[in-house]
């Protein structure tokens, strides 16, 4: 079907005028779109590169460890993924904006001046016809005007010819009058038809030339600015699919790391990582606490056995743990971990309350719980050469600090290769220099030389140091295991074999003496300690305090060096001795 603006809509100047402005607009309106949607692509890549850059690992972090759990670097490679998924979004924002808003944004004003100049071109054809046409109506009006004037002056003319009374040169004035009227009407006669033929003509092309082939390329603009924006729209799905083969290969990353994921290394990692190397405890025996004797200790007989049990602290070395006294340690370790009972109400029985009944924990447990609590870890000795804290990993359980000491070792044997290769190099340089002199002074190496063999030395003596530690590790928990009451024993299967190093490795720790006296305490109620770490007491007793109440309502006392536990603060009476140096614990 042919349409032809010239043609269908020769009459229709002003609406086509409105549509092609609304025209113009919707392409101004479709080119916003595209704007704010290229500036969303970039807003989301942002996000999206914050978010992936917020969850990663940081540097030098306790984050860093946990990704050597397969989840956790699936969780990595995922992220990266997403940072390279908002790459392509950012490539659609720039494509968007290269191929669909500058180009539309040109070709919009290229759009507007075209318009301007068909409407202008069309303004003033239509100017012209409406001038013509005013020339032809006024031209009209002269004619019509002068054929009425020139038609009185012939009715003058021919009443005045009848009238007898008038005289000859009055009636020959009338008919040169109506003569001239007559000549002015068929010249004003002639300008019509001369000015009604122009604007025929003019009228002629006017609407089937000049303004068809104006509105001709109008309909050509407009078909091509629909085209224009139809493009545009392609362009903006093949902008979108472009990216989507690359979107497509970050979600298959993002599924391959999902799939790569093995809880079964997951629970060996975590093994690797938390195993503390203890052995389970064994078997509680049983304690028959009927054939008990107990007896009021005075201050001198305390003082006997205490002055009595010194001499034997040299033959009881073998018993002892390599870091501290069995008696303290396991004191530590069974410490009571819930409040005392209260004390009896006045018609209680005699023998009164019983030591707090609770399940034992392992001592595993307490055990990690002792190596990793800041102010009982002052209680262990220091080593002679390696020193004590985070350094050789003493506050770690002999598993992970025996792995830790390990990787120790593995990174300072890496930093002695380097320093090596840097020597070497710096040796070759030197031969070089001793042959050529001309290349450069071979004294100007030495200071490097040596500052680099000053720092072998230093690092093989801390590699060396932590050998030692470690092997000393491995030689305490050969040398010792768990007894079924949860003490610690020597392993007489490997003594005789491990004797001769076992005394030596004893010599190279210093032991504490005893916690000092802080004041004395008179027990108000008979007290059964039943629980590890507790120290039974009659009513009436007199013991010695070695440790006030920290809060948790018991007081550790002693009877005798061998002799001590904690006791309920609320069944004793204590008296402080304010001169004592000791009033302050270690605990």
């Amino acid at each position: 079907m042919s349409c032809r603006w010239g043609t269908e809509l020769w009459d229709q100047f002003d609406n086509l005028e409105r549509h092609t402005h609304w025209g113009i607009e919707f392409v101004e309106k479709y080119t916003k779109f595209v704007k704010e949607r290229s500036e969303i692509e970039i807003s989301y890549a942002k996000q999206i590169r914050n978010l992936s850059k917020k969850y990663q690992p940081k540097k030098n972090s306790r984050e860093e460890d946990e990704y050597k759990y397969t989840s956790c670097r699936a969780f990595l490679m995922t992220l990266n993924e997403l940072n390279d998924y908002a790459g392509q979004h950012e490539v659609m924002a720039e494509d968007l904006t290269t191929h669909i808003i500058c180009e539309l944004t040109r070709y919009i004003q290229e759009l507007k001046a075209e318009r301007k100049s068909h409407f202008h071109d069309g303004r003033r054809a239509q100017q012209h016809i409406e001038n013509s046409w005013k020339q032809l109506e006024s031209s009209k009006r002269r004619f019509e005007r002068d054929c009425k004037e020139a038609d009185r002056a012939q009715q003058y003319f021919d009443k005045i010819d009848a009238d007898i009374n008038v005289t000859k040169a009055d009636v020959e004035k009338a008919r040169q009058q109506a003569q001239m009227k007559h000549q002015v009407a068929e010249d004003s006669k002639n300008e019509y038809l001369t000015f009604l033929q122009k604007f025929n003509k003019e009228q002629n092309a006017h609407y089937h030339t000049l303004i068809p082939h104006i509105f001709q390329k109008l309909q050509e603009m407009e078909e091509k600015r629909i085209e224009r924006v139809g493009e545009s729209m392609k362009t903006y799905a093949e902008v979108d699919r472009k990216v989507l083969p690359i979107v497509g290969k970050c979600l298959d990353g993002m599924t391959n790391a999902a799939e790569s994921i093995e809880p079964k290394m997951v629970s060996r990692h975590v093994v690797e990582s938390y195993k503390s190397g203890f052995e389970p405890p064994g078997d509680v025996e049983v304690e028959d606490y009927s054939l008990s004797m107990r007896r009021t200790v005075s201050e001198s007989s305390y003082l006997n056995s205490q002055g009595e049990s010194k001499p034997s602290r040299s033959n009881s070395r073998g018993k002892l743990w390599p870091f501290i006294k069995r008696n303290k340690l396991m004191s530590l370790l069974a410490s009571p971990r819930q409040p005392p009972p209260p004390p009896p109400s006045p018609g209680a029985v005699h023998n009164g309350p019983q030591s707090p009944q609770q399940p034992s924990e392992p001592l595993s447990h307490r055990l990690n719980e002792f190596m990793t609590s800041k102010h009982k870890m002052q209680c262990l000795r220091s080593l002679k050469r390696g020193g004590s804290g985070p350094e050789d990993c003493s506050h770690l359980p002999p598993e992970q600090r025996r792995k830790k000491l390990q990787a120790k070792i593995n990174d300072i044997n890496k930093e002695i290769q380097k320093e090596m290769d840097q020597r070497d190099a710096l040796s070759k340089m030197k031969d070089v220099y001793i042959k050529n002199p001309h290349m450069g002074d071979p004294n100007s190496v030495d200071p490097r030389l040596e500052e680099i063999c000053q720092n072998i030395d230093k690092l093989q003596l801390d590699a060396r140091k932590y050998e030692v530690i470690s092997m000393l590790l491995v030689f305490t928990v050969a040398l010792h295991v768990v007894s079924p009451d949860g003490s610690y024993t020597e392993d007489h299967s490997t003594e005789h074999p491990l004797k001769s190093r076992s005394t030596d490795f004893d010599d190279d720790f210093d032991y504490e003496d005893p916690l000092p006296t802080i004041g004395t305490c008179k027990s108000l109620y008979p007290f059964e300690g039943q629980n590890e770490g507790t120290i039974s007491m009659t009513e009436g007793e007199l013991l010695y305090v070695i440790e006030e109440d920290k809060g948790d309502g018991w007081t550790r006392v002693r009877r005798n060096e061998d002799e001590e536990g904690y006791v309920p603060t609320s069944y004793i009476k204590v008296f402080f001795d304010t001169n004592a140096k000791g009033a302050m614990t270690y605990i």
